[in-house]
């Protein structure tokens, strides 16, 4: 698996992400990635499935230590007590004993986002969270956590696909050596009809969606995390590692 590597933090590119499946649903689709390959999960208080998803690792035969596990703090959960309260019933649910990365989900202009950074460090001084970050942040967000933080946030989450200019916050991102993590990367499965994509695919025997999902990751610092159950799809996302999309292609894909 390729990994973005950030300050010495090595990020699997590609990350599934499990939202909306809850349950036995969840857990499958996780043991069936593991199986294939990713190392790299997502999830968050919202989700409803901390649980799910820490069952799968958990009874995995891959090491929880290779494993990089992501969660996000629930809006509603920013003021200083309730983010350490309902961080730790996180890893009660996860049962795990540290997450490699614990994002604010979103902003929330009621709480200042000096006050949950300083939780979040407090919180990878006590080794409970490796790396920490934000999720729909804009440029203006992210600086103000940058400052707050006493450690170095690692990404910026958010939606992000070929139909989906984000060139600002790219930019943003790579003068400050962050990882972009692109969310619904395949546009809702709107990206799997597209008739651009699926001509370059044609190329090299691959779909519309593993074309979308090759474009992002031959981006600098930018990683993906699309939301699949089956092992058929599960398994087309993975399979984008043998092939390179041209200049002329990537520059064709920016310009829709």
């Amino acid at each position: 698996m390729e990994a973005v590597s950030i300050r010495s933090v090595d990020v699997p590119a590609l990350g599934l992400g499990t939202w909306p499946m809850r349950g036995d649903a969840c857990t499958q689709a996780v043991t069936t990635a593991l199986e294939l390959g990713y190392r790299h999960v997502d999830t968050a208080q919202m989700y409803d499935n901390e649980d799910a998803v820490g069952r799968a690792i958990a009874d995995s035969s891959v090491d929880r230590d290779d494993v990089f596990v992501t969660t996000k703090l629930l809006r509603e959960n920013l003021r200083r007590d309730d983010a350490l309260e309902s961080f730790r019933r996180s890893l009660d649910r996860l049962e795990m004993e540290y997450v490699d990365l614990l994002l604010i989900h979103a902003p929330n202009p009621s709480v200042p986002i000096e006050e949950t950074i300083r939780v979040m460090n407090r919180l990878q001084d006590e080794g409970s969270v490796r790396q920490i970050g934000v999720s729909n942040f804009s440029i203006e967000q992210v600086q103000e956590a940058m400052t707050a933080s006493e450690t170095p946030i690692l990404t910026n989450q958010v939606l992000y696909h070929p139909y989906r200019d984000r060139s600002a916050m790219l930019e943003f991102c790579r003068d400050n050596e962050l990882v972009l993590t692109a969310y619904s990367p395949l546009g809702e499965g709107s990206i799997a009809t597209d008739e651009t994509l699926a001509e370059i695919g044609a190329t090299y025997d691959k779909t519309a969606a593993q074309v979308a999902l090759r474009w992002l990751l031959q981006q600098e610092t930018v990683s993906a995390i699309p939301k699949a159950s089956s092992q058929e799809h599960l398994r087309e996302n993975i399979d984008i590692f043998d092939f390179e999309l041209t200049d002329a292609e990537m520059d064709h894909i920016f310009a829709l």
